[in-house]
C-alpha cells in the first residue's frame, strides 16, 4: 500500500527506479521518463512533502527530514534497492538518502543538483531574505511564467500548459510558500548555498562510494554548468554527462538523450554491483 503521506505515481514493471523533483516542482516533471522508461522499468515517481498533492511534514524541510519521509516510503513499500534520479533540491534529497539508507540506494543519477557549489540563481538568494522571500512567493501568471522560462534553455518548453500547472498548483497549496521558504532557507542565505551541509554531505558521499552519474545542461540558469566539473572533483568515483542546448531539466529538454544516459549507466551498474538485497 502506498505510504499516505506521499503521492505517487507507478508505471511499468521490472527494476524500480525512483525520481525525485525539484523544489517547487512535482512529479509531473519526470512525465517524459515515464513513458521512456516504463518499458524496461518500474518507474517510481512521488511529490516530495509539502510539494505537488503530498502534504508538509510536521517539522522543518530539511533535506534529513525529507530523506527520511522517502526512506520510509520505500521501506514500507518493501522496494530492493533502487536507482535514484534527483533533480535539483531532489539530488540533494537523493545524496542524503544514499547517507542515511545506504542499503535503499543501488546507484544515484544527480540532476542540475544543488549540492556542488555556492552560486545559484539571484532569484532563489532573494527568497532568503525574511520578509522579502514571503512578498515573491505571492502566486501571479508573470512569476509562474518567467520561473519556467529560466528552466529551459529553449522558450519553446515554457508551454501555455505548464505556467497553468504552476499557477494552479500555487493555488491549491496553502502551505506552498512556508515550505518552499523554509527548504530554500535551510540549504542557502542571501550569499548563495551553504558550505557547511555540502561539506559534510559530499564526504559522506565520497565515503559510501556508491555509483553516482552527475548530469548537467550547458545552460542551467539555476546552478551553473561549472558545478559539474567542481562534482567530478568532490566525488571521483562518479561519471559526469553535460548536455548541449539544454537547461535545468534535462529530463524534458533532452528527454531522449537523458534515458539513454541514465540507462546506459544502470546496465553497467546491474552487471558490476551486487545488490544490497535481492530484487522481490
Amino acid at each position: 500500500m502506498i505510504a499516505p503521506t506521499l503521492n505517487v505515481t507507478v508505471t511499468g514493471q521490472g527494476r524500480p527506479i525512483l525520481l525525485l523533483h525539484g523544489i517547487g516542482r512535482s512529479l509531473r516533471d519526470w512525465d517524459e521518463q515515464h513513458a521512456l522508461l516504463s518499458d524496461r522499468y518500474q518507474v517510481w515517481s512521488l511529490d516530495m512533502p509539502g510539494f505537488g498533492d503530498s502534504p508538509p511534514l510536521r517539522g522543518r524541510p530539511t533535506l534529513d527530514a525529507m530523506a527520511g519521509a522517502i526512506a520510509g516510503m520505500v521501506r514500507a513499500e518493501q522496494l530492493p534497492p533502487l536507482h535514484v534520479v534527483g533533480n535539483s533540491l531532489g539530488g540533494g534529497v537523493a545524496m542524503q538518502l544514499s547517507v542515511i539508507a545506504p542499503d535503499l540506494v543501488r546507484s544515484l543519477v544527480l540532476v542540475g543538483s544543488v549540492g556542488f557549489g555556492r552560486e545559484v540563481t539571484p532569484a532563489l538568494r532573494v527568497l532568503s531574505i525574511p520578509g522579502l522571500g514571503e512578498l515573491l512567493m505571492r502566486p501571479s501568471p508573470a512569476t509562474a511564467r518567467r520561473v519556467e522560462r529560466t528552466l529551459f534553455h529553449d522558450g519553446r518548453f515554457a508551454t501555455p500548459e505548464r505556467v497553468d500547472r504552476a499557477c494552479e498548483m500555487a493555488r491549491m497549496q496553502p502551505h506552498r510558500s512556508r515550505v518552499y521558504l523554509g527548504a530554500a532557507r535551510s540549504l542557502g542565505n542571501a550569499r548563495g548555498v551553504k558550505s557547511r551541509w555540502r561539506r559534510q554531505l559530499l564526504r559522506a558521499m565520497s565515503e559510501e562510494a556508491i555509483p553516482t552519474l552527475v548530469v548537467w545542461g550547458d545552460d542551467d540558469r539555476i546552478f551553473p554548468p561549472a558545478h559539474l566539473q567542481a562534482a567530478a572533483r568532490s566525488l571521483p568515483h562518479a561519471r559526469t554527462r553535460l548536455f548541449p542546448e539544454t537547461g535545468h531539466l534535462p529530463q524534458i529538454e533532452s528527454a531522449a538523450a537523458f534515458t539513454d544516459a541514465v540507462t546506459e549507466f544502470w546496465d553497467d551498474v546491474d552487471v558490476t554491483t551486487p545488490d544490497h538485497r535481492p530484487i522481490g
